[in-house]
């Protein structure tokens, strides 16, 4: 259907503007009715975050999200654009996004005034009433709320005349969602103006008084070491968001592989084929819960689910080059690919203690703890009485991120328990598979004290023996 090209065809359509908020709880309510998804991708927050979420909007209130990096913050922010109409009437050629029946800046009164029905009506999009910024210690009022333009007083406006005001982020955002990250960081001179907006409504710009009865859904976002610690969001300003919000990372392991396997970007080479077994998902999910647990890990920064996604692309990786090396169809990652873990492990975490050496020290007791607990959820030793038993009668077993697969099955084909083992990891047949199980199983015996491992050069590269 044409829409509305002017006010007074708007006003014969019927159209009835909302405010944002009443919008949004339109919109929210018409979703859960239907039962779809108000925040799609975001997972393992249906039963804590989103529900709370959902109260917020219900009741009308802005927010700020708690909650150490990489939790999804801004993400959920973001995705509160789809709870906004699809398009909105506005007075043509508005910098505030003036709502035609209650226009609030000096340009769209002037030109209702002038035209009257007549007046132009543009449609504009949600996502062009959504606006983001990161609180910086330089962000000043002008980037926020609006600044003199000398331009146009150069033009030969008086400095009293509102339309020589070039307006912030917050007033263009008018009739929509506005979202401050990092909201600590923003000075206190410029949280006293967020402020007004948020409540007086009352906008000063250089000493000139401009009532702007903004329309504005504000969400802030802060780690709670920020919040609560340095003190730095002014008292009013935290009493005037309706909802706080606590956000946290993945509390399982599955919802954990969940978000590596949405949020990784796929290695695809033609030719190759990339298996991943669930026990290497889960040890690359459980290396990040370990680390969120660990007191050589600064607790105080978080450790994001980044780092789980950034381990899962470089493990897939490693298995793709080592497949493309020895001319192989078939890429699985193994323990072996565990090393170069390092690489995207390191800028994700922040230690407790100084120095590369320990670093990596630090990092390597963390997957070792990752594939003991994984393999213990898969077996027990006693499982392997055979497999040890030729490991004590001189059966020696080479590993390494460039052996190839075949190998593997050459080595242990003939010991039983071993090859219930792979059946069990579901590596029949493929001698990829196979080369990863083996390889899983080994590790977790020597994690568990039963077979003995020395270092060989090349990274990964390991003799397994009694």
């Amino acid at each position: 259907m044409e829409r509305p090209r002017t006010l007074g065809e708007l006003r014969e359509s019927g159209y009835r503007v909302l405010p944002v908020r009443e919008e949004m709880r339109k919109n929210l309510i018409a979703k859960i009715q239907a039962g779809e998804p108000i925040f799609p991708g975001i997972i393992g927050y249906e039963e804590t975050v989103i529900p709370q979420v959902e109260n917020a909007i219900l009741a009308g209130q802005d927010i700020i999200f708690l909650g150490e990096r990489g939790q999804a913050k801004t993400r959920m922010a973001r995705l509160l654009v789809n709870l906004l109409d699809e398009e909105i009437p506005i007075v043509a050629g508005s910098e505030v996004n003036d709502n035609p029946f209650a226009p609030i800046s000096k340009y769209a009164r002037d030109l209702i005034a002038e035209r009257g029905d007549a007046t132009p009506i543009a449609w504009i999009r949600r996502e062009e009433r959504y606006a983001e910024k990161l609180a910086t210690p330089d962000t000043t009022i002008a980037d926020l709320i609006g600044e003199i333009d000398p331009i146009k007083v150069a033009e030969g406006r008086y400095l009293s005349d509102e339309l020589t005001i070039h307006y912030g982020l917050i007033p263009r955002t008018n009739r929509g969602i506005f979202v401050i990250n990092e909201l600590p960081d923003l000075a206190e001179r410029i949280q006293v103006g967020l402020l007004n907006i948020m409540e007086e409504r009352d906008v000063q710009i250089r000493g000139y008084r401009v009532r702007l009865p903004l329309d504005v859904f504000v969400v802030a976002s802060a780690n709670p070491e920020d919040y609560t610690n340095r003190g730095r969001i002014i008292t009013p300003l935290k009493d005037r968001f309706g909802a706080q919000i606590r956000t946290h990372y993945p509390r399982t392991i599955e919802h954990e592989i969940a978000i590596m396997e949405q949020e990784r970007t796929p290695v695809e080479v033609p030719g190759i084929a990339v298996t991943v077994p669930q026990y290497m998902r889960e040890i690359v999910a459980e290396i990040t819960h370990l680390a969120r647990r660990s007191p050589d890990i600064s607790q105080r920064s978080g450790v994001s689910a980044r780092m789980s996604v950034a381990n899962y692309e470089t493990l897939i990786s490693n298995a793709v080059k080592r497949a493309l090396r020895l001319g192989e169809k078939h890429a699985v990652p193994r323990i072996s690919d565990l090393p170069a873990l390092v690489a995207s492990t390191l800028g994700k975490l922040e230690f407790e203690t100084l120095g590369e050496v320990q670093e990596d020290r630090i990092i390597e007791k963390l997957i070792n703890g990752a594939v003991v607990a994984t393999f213990n959820r898969y077996f027990s030793v006693r499982d392997f009485d055979d497999l040890i038993l030729a490991f004590e009668n001189g059966l020696t077993v080479e590993a390494s991120d460039l052996q190839p697969a075949m190998r593997y099955v050459h080595q242990v084909s003939h010991i039983e328990s071993l090859r219930r083992a792979t059946q069990r990891l579901g590596a029949t047949g493929d001698p990829a598979l196979v080369a990863a199980a083996v390889e899983f199983v080994l590790e977790g015996l020597h994690l568990n004290r039963r077979v003995n491992k020395e270092r060989a050069t090349g990274r990964g590269a390991a003799r397994y023996r009694s």
